[in-house]
């Protein structure tokens, strides 16, 4: 036994110690073992090609690069928002463009078309009578009076508001107190046509930008028109035309300085007032506020006039609407004739 071992090892010694490149015996011994290759020396390393070589290094556009791609890998900076948050941010924009094209839109169509309701008219729960009248067809005198009390400026002003006047306005609400300056007729359209009669700041922000995109779209003579055609002048009545039959029993184009002079009077308040017997202004209403409508028409009588008498009607030349109503041609909308409505009231009312 032992001298078969001591032969193996034998073998094991001079195998290891052959040639590996040599051919294998053809008298049926077993092939030699590989040899086993000892430590590498630095020679050897450089004679032997190599067979993986390293990735070279990044150049420094590509360093950058990659650090934009790869910006959570930066310390200290913001990553970008994850994928989802991107969608709903790129939704939003579209959404908010969207919108803010389609009111661009409705606001220009207004240079044409008379909108059937407004915010204010849905509102309200007695119902709404209204009926649109050319601003040519409307008195004189009555254009002249609510320039006057309304919007001095209106024809010779560049925009809805000046700023200075919008931030002295935001000062006094926030601070509590009494409107120095009021609202002007741009404004007031953006409100009575889209928005409502609540007093936030956020609605008044709301206001101001809706009136802005009305004075850039529309010329401050169609401003006027849509003014006196939706503007309140009676808890259910709407526009020069359905207030000058209700009260007076004439058509707008034949109001006089005074009649004129009392309309605008209610724009401030027109929710406490009725017709009275056979025609005018009755402030006995029965919510017992006739006062402070009342207050708001002695005020317009004791300063319009006297407007009217230095200016006349160079306001209402100046913003474009020459001539006087009775020289008009007729049209079928020049409100020449009673509404029906307005008949009925009256004959609802007993007023007649």
């Amino acid at each position: 036994m032992a001298d078969v071992l001591s032969e193996l090892w034998s073998n094991l010694r001079r195998r290891r110690t052959e040639d590996p490149t040599r051919p294998w015996p053809q008298d049926g011994r077993t092939a030699p073992l590989p040899r086993v290759p000892g430590p590498r020396t630095p020679t050897d390393d450089a004679a032997a090609p190599r067979r993986y070589a390293p990735p070279p290094e990044p150049t420094p556009a590509e360093r950058r690069r990659w650090q934009r791609d790869r910006p959570e890998r930066r310390p200290g900076r913001r990553t970008r928002p994850d994928r989802p948050r991107r969608r709903l941010a790129r939704r939003l924009s579209t959404l908010l463009a969207a919108v803010a094209v389609v009111q661009a839109l409705v606001i220009l169509s207004l240079r044409w078309i008379d909108p059937p309701t407004t915010a204010f008219m849905a509102a309200n729960p007695g119902g709404a009578i209204q009926q649109s009248v050319p601003v040519e067809h409307v008195s004189r005198n009555f254009l002249a009076a609510v320039i006057a009390h309304e919007d001095a400026q209106l024809p010779y002003r560049t925009g809805a508001f000046e700023w200075g006047e919008l931030f002295d306005r935001a000062q006094a609400h926030l601070a509590g107190d009494e409107d120095p300056t009021g609202s002007t007729i741009p404004q007031q359209v953006a409100k009575n046509l889209f928005l409502n009669q609540e007093m936030s700041a956020w609605r008044k922000a709301v206001e101001a930008a809706l009136s802005m995109e009305l004075a850039l779209l529309l010329d401050d003579r169609r401003v006027l028109e849509l003014y006196v055609n939706y503007a309140q002048f009676g808890p259910t009545i709407y526009g020069v035309c359905a207030a000058s039959w209700y009260y007076f029993d004439t058509p707008p184009q034949n109001l006089p300085v005074d009649q004129a002079v009392q309309l605008v009077g209610l724009l401030p308040s027109p929710g406490h007032v009725q017709r009275a017997p056979g025609g005018g202004l009755d402030f006995d209403v029965a919510d017992g506020r006739g006062w402070l409508s009342r207050s708001h028409v002695i005020n317009a009588q004791n300063r319009v006039p006297r407007h009217i008498e230095n200016l006349g009607f160079r306001p209402v030349e100046d913003m474009g609407i020459d001539g006087l109503a009775a020289d008009q041609p007729a049209a079928d909308d020049d409100c020449s004739t009673r509404p029906q409505e307005i008949t009925d009231l009256i004959a609802a009312e007993g007023t007649g």
